[in-house]
Parts: structure tokens; C-alpha cells; sequence
């Protein structure tokens, strides 16, 4: 019944960009409406199928009122090199290096390939390679099952509908993250040049502050670790700090290179320190208390960076950039000096749009991974195997992405359960939770209701709230089944 009425609802939020098009407002308010309605009759008593007739009619009413609904085809992969290499920046040595052509026949390692897929290219040759790290069960894995309630990853991540839904912004919303263990705090930023902070817990939701002075979209931001400070980037060139309780602007850092600011993160284990990704391609460690870059703080890639990840030592920090690049660099916590160590190349000319790091994912999954949005058409889950930041490829997942800047991240819930679970938004309005532990049929949910690609995802720390966001500027926070006692 569940999936059913989500069903529904995505049919309602498909067409929702054509109804009453002058008024936003309303559409949002009949989403809201629709939302509530459904939620409440899912639970009486009612013929599956009459409800399976009910979605079958609705969508041909609806079809027939508003037309077959088109949105940018996300297409598929077509024939592009997909390769990954690492090489040490100092010896220059490759010490892995794998070319296939998709749909066509390359070398590698002088064996020959010949794949018409992605499918293809993790079940073959490759797939010895690369899944060389495989989940071997352990009697911890009871444990785990016997802590989670004795579950499965699919009960456990079942949504009990929409908690709230934000329409404060009038531009795509491109980043969302809960404060660091806060259950009920979210911030967002978006293309319109505004931050919003808002409180979920108590209900009713509130937007608690708006935060305004950037001059063009805001593209990226980040809390502080003790959730007072604010950081924020945008394509006005500008880094700014902004006081959480005051709602107000503490410092704004103009970028050297006069370029557009993509990402920004704090160093996890000095939060007087962060680093700014720019379109001129510079990686850039500054000062928070002066505003001034670090001596040796700076070093510079093949392209724009969009994305930047801290390991949780704070010694190891990837960039991605706009030509499909990871950049892999020491940190020297102490000074802010940045060194070069490898580079990997995830695909050619695809942008790699969103890095997570994570040390170890879950009993039975304790290798160190990174997790990596690129415009491929799936979500790359990577092995970090050296301690400058090497990556060997683990597995994929299939997503849509071709051009959005889609960001992912894993689930923060993950020591003691069965399975480990990773989230992600789509081109094609959904968001995705697959089980990396999982060899086939790893997609454990997937959630319904946007009505635009979905940029980015989020948990808060007891992942009773996930945060969603999309290229229409709407926020939605989803509940999870079995956690409406906290709301």
C-alpha cells in the first residue's frame, strides 16, 4: 500500500510544474495537500486493486488534461572511454591503468575486452580486478542484525511519507545538510543567492533565518563542527562566514583568482581552517580568523574543482573537477600546506560533481571508501587503498546523470546493521538507496515526489529525518517509518 500511494504521488508531482503555472504557491500547497490525503487512506482498509485502477485512471486523466509531460532526456552512455588510472604525482609511475572503450574492444593489461555496457564492464575481467575486496560474512553480522531489530536494510530505510515540505527558495537548491548531531536543524542554499536555516522539531517546520548577502547563486556550504558558523561559496567569487544564532555575516573572503567558488569544506580536526574549490581550478587552503590563504596552501588542476572531501584525519583531500579528475592531496594539518599525490580519472570529460569519504562502512564493509557522483550515469563507490589517497574502483550503481550536479552521501547510521546503505539523488526526480554490500539488486528504496531532478540528499544523525532537494528550489523532508515518536 505503501509503495503504491508513492506511486501516486509521483504521478501528482509529474505533472505539477503544469498546473496553474502563475501561481508556485498553489502548486506547492496541492503537493502538500495530496501528500497528507494519501498518507491518511493508505492506512484504511481498501482492494489493492481498486487502488492499482485508481493510478491507472488518474495517469490517463491526467495525460489527457496536461498532455504526455517532457522533461531533458538524461540519456544514456554512448560510446566514450571510461577509465581509471592512478599516478603518483612524485615518481610519476602508474601503478594501475585501465582503458575500455564502451561499445567497443581496448587493451588492458594485454588481455582484450569486449563490453556493450556498463553491466558488461563490472561483470567481466574487470570485475576480478576490482572487486577484490569482498564482504565475507562474519558472525558479527547476527549481531548486527539482532541490533538493528532484526530488520532488513530495505524495513529499515521504509518511509512513513512527507514530514514538511520547503518552497522558501525561488531558484534551484543546490546543497542540504543537517547540523552536525542535530536531529531537527537543516540548512540549504540555492542558485538565488539566498541560505535558509530551518527547525523541524517541534512541529509545526519553521524557517528560522534567511541568509542574504552573496551576489549571484550560492553553490555550496557547510557547518561548522560546533554548528555556530556557517561557510558558504558562490559564483560571485566570494567565500562567507556567516553567525548561525545572529542570522548575520561575520566575514566575506573574496577569491585571489577573481573566479567563481564551487565548494568549500572545513578541516574536520581544525575548523579554523577551510578549503575553497574555484573555476579557475584552484584548491585553496585559508585562514578563517584572518582570511588569508595559507603559505603553500594552494595548488591548481586540470579544470573547474566542483567538489571537495576531507578523509576523517583531515590528512587527505580530494577535489574533483569538470573533466572527470580526482585530485588527490596531503594536508599538513598544522601549516595548511597542500601537496600534490594522484591523480584518478573517474571518466573523460565527465564531471565529477560529488565526493564522500567514509572510513570504514559497516562490520562486515570496514574498508575505507569514497563515494563519487559523475556525470555517467551511476554512482562509483571507490576503495581507498593507499595513505596519499589512491582509489581502486569497488562497484557501481545505476543512476540518472548526465548534466545536473547530483550529489550523494552515506548513510551515518552504519556500525552495527546488517548491510551498508548509501543515498543519492537522480535525474529523474528520485532518490535512491542502495546497499553496498549487496552483489545484485543492491537498489534497497527508492522515494517518489519530486517533480525535478534531485540535487542532493541528507540524514540528520539518527536518520529519523532525510532532507531532499531539487533543480525547482523545493526542500522535502521525508519520515521514517518506526521514528514518529520524535516528531
Amino acid at each position: 500500500m505503501a509503495a503504491l500511494w508513492q506511486q501516486v504521488l509521483a504521478l501528482d508531482a509529474k505533472f505539477n510544474a503544469y498546473r496553474t503555472p502563475n501561481n508556485p504557491q498553489f502548486r506547492t500547497l496541492y503537493i502538500r495537500r495530496r501528500s497528507q490525503l494519501l498518507r491518511e487512506n493508505a492506512k484504511s482498509e481498501c482492494d489493492l486493486a481498486a487502488r492499482k485502477d485508481y493510478l491507472h485512471t488518474r495517469a490517463q486523466l491526467l495525460n489527457s488534461r496536461y498532455g504526455s509531460p517532457s522533461f531533458s532526456d538524461c540519456g544514456s552512455i554512448k560510446s566514450r572511454s571510461f577509465s581509471i588510472r592512478s599516478i603518483s604525482k612524485n615518481t610519476g609511475e602508474s601503478f594501475e591503468s585501465m582503458t575500455v572503450g564502451v561499445g567497443d574492444t581496448r587493451k588492458y593489461h594485454r588481455r582484450h575486452l569486449s563490453s556493450g555496457s556498463l553491466k558488461h564492464l563490472y561483470e567481466g575481467p574487470m570485475k576480478r580486478v576490482y572487486d577484490s575486496i569482498e564482504v565475507v560474512p562474519t558472525s558479527a553480522a547476527e549481531a548486527s542484525r539482532a541490533m538493528a531489530g532484526g530488520k532488513s536494510l530495505s524495513e529499515n530505510y521504509a518511509f512513513a511519507g512527507m514530514h514538511h515540505i520547503f518552497d522558501q527558495h525561488t531558484a534551484s537548491v543546490s546543497s542540504v545538510k543537517f547540523a552536525h548531531d542535530d536531529k531537527s536543524r537543516v540548512a540549504c542554499c540555492s542558485l538565488d543567492g539566498t541560505l535558509s536555516i530551518c527547525q523541524l522539531i517541534p512541529p509545526p517546520a519553521t524557517v528560522i533565518c534567511m541568509l542574504r548577502g552573496h551576489e549571484a547563486g550560492v553553490t555550496d556550504f557547510v557547518w561548522s563542527l560546533s554548528n555556530d558558523v556557517i561557510l558558504s561559496v558562490s559564483y560571485d567569487g566570494t567565500a562567507r562566514l556567516w553567525d548561525v544564532a545572529a542570522g548575520s555575516c561575520l566575514r566575506v573572503i573574496e577569491d585571489g583568482g577573481s573566479g567563481e567558488l564551487y565548494c568549500c569544506m572545513f578541516q574536520p580536526l581544525n575548523n579554523n581552517m577551510f578549503v575553497t574549490g574555484s573555476g579557475r581550478g584552484n584548491v585553496q587552503v585559508m585562514n578563517m580568523s584572518t582570511g588569508k590563504g595559507y603559505k603553500g596552501g594552494s595548488s591548481k588542476v586540470t579544470g573547474k574543482v566542483y567538489c571537495l572531501a576531507f578523509d576523517a584525519s583531515g590528512k587527505i583531500l580530494w577535489a574533483g573537477d569538470e573533466r572527470g579528475s580526482i585530485f588527490s592531496f596531503t594536508v599538513d594539518v598544522a601549516t595548511g600546506k597542500l601537496t600534490k599525490a594522484r591523480r584518478i580519472t573517474v571518466c573523460e570529460g565527465q564531471p565529477v560533481t560529488s565526493i564522500s569519504a567514509r572510513a570504514w562502512i559497516n562490520r562486515e564493509a570496514r574498508d575505507p571508501s569514497l563515494l563519487v557522483n559523475c556525470c555517467l550515469n551511476s554512482l562509483c563507490l571507490f576503495r581507498i587503498v593507499s595513505d596519499d589517497g589512491a582509489l581502486q574502483l569497488k562497484k557501481t550503481f545505476p543512476i540518472k546523470q548526465r548534466v545536473s550536479h547530483i550529489k550523494s552521501s552515506f548513510c551515518p547510521l552504519m556500525s552495527f546493521r546488517q548491510g551498508a546503505c548509501v543515498i543519492s539523488g537522480s535525474e529523474d526526480m528520485c532518490v535512491y538507496f542502495f546497499d553496498v554490500t549487496k552483489e545484485s539488486k543492491s537498489c534497497v528504496n527508492k522515494l517518489l515526489g519530486h517533480s525535478a531532478p534531485v540535487l542532493d540528499v541528507c540524514f540528520n544523525c539518527d536518520e529519523s529525518l532525510l532532507a531532499s532537494c531539487d533543480a525547482q528550489g523545493l526542500v522535502i523532508i521525508w519520515k521514517r517509518e518506526g521514528k514518529q515518536g520524535i516528531l
